[in-house]
C-alpha cells in the first residue's frame, strides 16, 4: 500500500486540491482509502498572473516561464500543507495547471500544464509523477477527461447492477461526463460536454467584480434570455461526436462578448442564461446515453440554481453527489490525480483509449525523483477491472481554502 497525494488546480484556477489517498492492489480490484483533502488558494497575485495569461490574451516566454515556477512552488507548498496535515505520503501525483490545450480541427495536438515537478520534489522530498497529459495526446488522444480511468473502474459494478449505463459528471471551468455502460465489455465514454463555470465565472466578474456567481444567488433572480442562449446553443463543439474536449481557448471573454453583441442583458439574466446553457448542454450529453443515474462532483454542484435546473432537464435520472458514494464532492478530480499517479508509480497504463480516443493503453506521465534515490515497485501484472473506495475512520475534508 502506497499514500499519494494528489494535486490539481482546475480550469477555474481558483486554488490547488489536495487529496491524500491511500491505495492498495487486490486481485482483481484497486482500493482507494480517502485520508483527508482541502483546497489552498493561489496567491492574488499568481491568479491575476494565470487568467491574464488565458487567450484570447498574449503572452511572452518571459510570463510563461515565471508563472511555470509561481505555479510549481504553489503546488509545492500544497503538498506540504497536505503531508503536515493528513500524515506522511510515499508519492506525490500533479496534474498541474492547464494554462492552454490545443485542439485544432477536433483533434488534441498538444497540452500546456504548468507547475514544474522539481519543486514539488524539493519540497516534500517526495517522488512526483506529472505531466500526465501529454502522452495520451501523442498516442492519437486529447489527454482528456482522464477522469474516465478513474470512473470506469469506479462505477462498472453499479451500471452492472442496474443493467443501465452511469454517468459520472464533473462541473468545473468545464463540465465533463464519464459514461459506463453495463456488460461484460463495460464500455466508456468520457468527453467535455461544454462550460461548466466558465462563462458563468466571466460573467458575474465582468458584471459584479465576484470571482463567480457559486452559490447562483444572482442567477437565481433573473430570467434566461431566449436569444442570447439560441446563439449559445448554435455552438458547433455541442453536436461534435465524442472524444473531444475544450478549455477556455474557446470559452473565453471574446466569446462571451461576441454572443451577447448587440443584446441589451441585465446582469442578473445574463448570468440565468449562462446557467440553463450549462444545465442543458450537460443534460443533453446525459440524456443521449439512457442513464440511470449521474453522480457529479466539483465546483458547479455548489451551485443550487444550477443543480435544480440540471435535475429538471434529466426528470427521470437520479441525481446524486459523489459523497453519497463515499467521495468528497469538490476533491474527486484530486484523488484521480492520486490514482493516476499510483498507476504510473506501478508501471500500469492509466488512460481509457475509448475515452480519449489514443491509439491504445498508455503509462502516462513523467517521474521526478525525491531526495532519496529513485526505486521503482516491480509493475503490477494484474488485470484490475473495479476500483472500491474505502471509508477510512481517519477521512476529514477541510471546508474552507487555505490562505
Amino acid at each position: 500500500m502506497e499514500r499519494v497525494v494528489g494535486l490539481i488546480s482546475g480550469t477555474s484556477m481558483d486554488g490547488i486540491d489536495v487529496a491524500v489517498a491511500d491505495l492498495r492492489a487486490g486481485r482483481d480490484e484497486i482500493v482507494l482509502t480517502p485520508v483527508g483533502d482541502c483546497e489552498v488558494s493561489y496567491p492574488d497575485a499568481l491568479r491575476a498572473g494565470l487568467l491574464a495569461a488565458l487567450p484570447p490574451a498574449g503572452t511572452t516566454a518571459e510570463q510563461l516561464t515565471k508563472l511555470d515556477v509561481e505555479v510549481g512552488q504553489s503546488f509545492a507548498e500544497a503538498a506540504r500543507h497536505g503531508i503536515d496535515r493528513f500524515g506522511p505520503a510515499d508519492l506525490v501525483a500533479s496534474l498541474g495547471q492547464t494554462l492552454f490545450h490545443w485542439v485544432e480541427d477536433g483533434q488534441a495536438r498538444g497540452s500546456l500544464q504548468l507547475g514544474q515537478p522539481a519543486w514539488i520534489a524539493e519540497r516534500t522530498g517526495l517522488p512526483v509523477v506529472a505531466d500526465l497529459r501529454v502522452r495520451d495526446i501523442a498516442a492519437g488522444g486529447h489527454g482528456a477527461p482522464l477522469a474516465s480511468t478513474f470512473d470506469r473502474l469506479w462505477l462498472r459494478d453499479l451500471a452492472e447492477s442496474a443493467g443501465r449505463p452511469a454517468i459520472a459528471l464533473n462541473i468545473g471551468g468545464i463540465a465533463n461526463v464519464t459514461v459506463v455502460e453495463p456488460g461484460d465489455t463495460g464500455k466508456v465514454t468520457a468527453y467535455d460536454t461544454g462550460p461548466g463555470n466558465a462563462l458563468l465565472d466571466l460573467a458575474a466578474f465582468q458584471t459584479t467584480g465576484a470571482r463567480s456567481d457559486l452559490d447562483g444567488a444572482l442567477a437565481a433572480k433573473g430570467r434566461v434570455h431566449e436569444d442570447l442562449l439560441a446563439r449559445l446553443l448554435a455552438e458547433p463543439y455541442y453536436q461534435a461526436p465524442p472524444p473531444k474536449s475544450t478549455g477556455k481557448e474557446l470559452f473565453h471573454t471574446g466569446y462571451l462578448q461576441a454572443a451577447t453583441d448587440g443584446l441589451r442583458i441585465e446582469p442578473e439574466d445574463l448570468l440565468a442564461t449562462l446557467t440553463e446553457l450549462t444545465a442543458r448542454t450537460i443534460a443533453q450529453a446525459c440524456a443521449g446515453h439512457a442513464a440511470h443515474i449521474v453522480i457529479a462532483s466539483g465546483g458547479g454542484v455548489e451551485n443550487p440554481v444550477l443543480m435544480r435546473a440540471l435535475a429538471a432537464h434529466l426528470p427521470d435520472v437520479r441525481l446524486v453527489t459523489s459523497d453519497e458514494f463515499g467521495l468528497p464532492r469538490g476533491a474527486k478530480e484530486a484523488y484521480l490525480t492520486a490514482l493516476l499517479g499510483w498507476l504510473t508509480w506501478h508501471g500500469a497504463p492509466a488512460n481509457v483509449p475509448s475515452a480519449t480516443g489514443a491509439r491504445g493503453p498508455r503509462l502516462l506521465g513523467s517521474i521526478t525523483p525525491g531526495t532519496g534515490g529513485l526505486t521503482l515497485p516491480a509493475p503490477h501484472s494484474a488485470i484490475w477491472t473495479r476500483l472500491r473506495v474505502a471509508t477510512g475512520s481517519h477521512g476529514e475534508t477541510e471546508n474552507r481554502r487555505d490562505r
